[in-house]
């Protein structure tokens, strides 16, 4: 019975997702273009991006949800990450 629960806490342990906040994303770049960009820092697991009800446009900020620790750091090692000429 203790070994069964050992491999559930191991399982959720790899279920982990490693989350950064992207902020000022300019207007015109979709979570797809956002995930792309990311993903050649680690692999990018999901891009939350939240949309105005009212008017249509994303809120210019996301959340950029990795799958390992090492995968932040190399996005955190980059001084400054240009997206359709604005930094973001």
């Amino acid at each position: 019975m203790a070994a069964s629960g050992v491999v559930r806490a191991a399982e959720r342990r790899s279920r982990r997702f490693f989350d950064i906040f992207v902020a000022e994303i300019p207007w015109t770049v979709s979570s797809k273009e956002l995930k792309e960009y990311f993903s050649q820092f680690g692999s990018v697991q999901r891009c939350q991006l939240p949309f105005d009800r009212d008017t249509g446009f994303h809120r210019r900020y996301c959340w950029i949800k990795f799958s390992a620790p090492e995968d932040v750091q190399n996005v955190l090692q980059k001084d400054s990450h240009i997206l359709e000429g604005s930094k973001v």
